[in-house]
């Protein structure tokens, strides 16, 4: 199984080779500072100084980027909101950060919220919003190769179709959620979209075809320890509700 493109990587990988050019060494130092921070609180910080001394950067999309991704590896989900929406004003057609927020909404969403259905309404506009915006998007780095940006390209259209199945899955349409995280899977083979695979079958009652795509989870010699112990676990889910039948 190959290893997938990030959203987080996107990001650096969007900001390696910057188009504008800064407008002076302190500037760049500042930029620089984002970009070599060594841990989320250190890069929102640096990101936040950056915007408070030089307010009419060109690398504001950039910054805010950086700090949605920032917030995203804390686990802090309202600052990736915050940072998110700051990011689409600057930026109305960031698809990376699209799909940030719409993954974030779907994985916080419970069954009992009041706010529910708005909530998952709008990271369905997301999803969707970052998949249209996918197909004009120029490459991230003008020193990729087509092939390596038609991959890129790839990658994304799996997180959007996955967190589309995570939103199906929470409104129990577990048809169309196994639908959208079979098409991700088709794109990118990750181990982990396979098992929410899985597990979507499994919720849908068509528990073979739950095993099978769980089994090439377990067989996977790349797949991580801890996502192969949740295929187990839903496989042996699977197993436990065929001999119920």
């Amino acid at each position: 199984m190959k290893k997938v493109l990030t959203i987080a990587a996107a990001v650096l990988l969007a900001t390696s080779a910057w188009a504008q050019k800064p407008k002076s060494q302190k500037e760049v130092d500042a930029l620089m500072a984002i970009q070599n921070a060594q841990d989320p609180d250190g890069r929102i910080a640096a990101v936040e100084n950056l915007l408070t001394k030089f307010a009419d950067t060109e690398f504001k999309t950039f910054a805010l980027m950086m700090a949605t991704d920032a917030a995203q590896q804390k686990g802090d989900f309202e600052k990736l909101i915050i940072y998110g929406e700051r990011t689409l004003q600057a930026d109305p057609k960031s698809y990376p950060v699209m799909l940030m927020m719409s993954r974030a909404i779907a994985q916080r969403v419970r069954e009992n919220d009041l706010d529910k259905e708005e909530r998952l309404t709008n990271a369905e506009k997301l999803a969707k919003d970052a998949g249209e915006a996918l197909k004009t998007a120029q490459k991230m780095n003008p020193q990729m190769t087509d092939e390596q940006w038609a991959q890129a390209k790839k990658d994304f259209e799996a997180q959007q179709h996955e967190s589309l199945g995570m939103i199906a899955n929470v409104r129990k349409k577990y048809d169309v959620a196994a639908a959208e995280y079979k098409t991700a899977v088709e794109l990118n083979g990750d181990p982990a979209t396979m098992v929410r695979l899985g597990q979507a079958l499994n919720n849908g009652g068509k528990y073979d075809d739950a095993i099978a795509y769980l089994d090439k989870v377990i067989a996977a010699a790349d797949a991580h320890p801890q996502v192969k112990q949740v295929a187990q676990n839903e496989k042996n889910r699977a197993v436990q509700a065929k001999t119920k039948k």
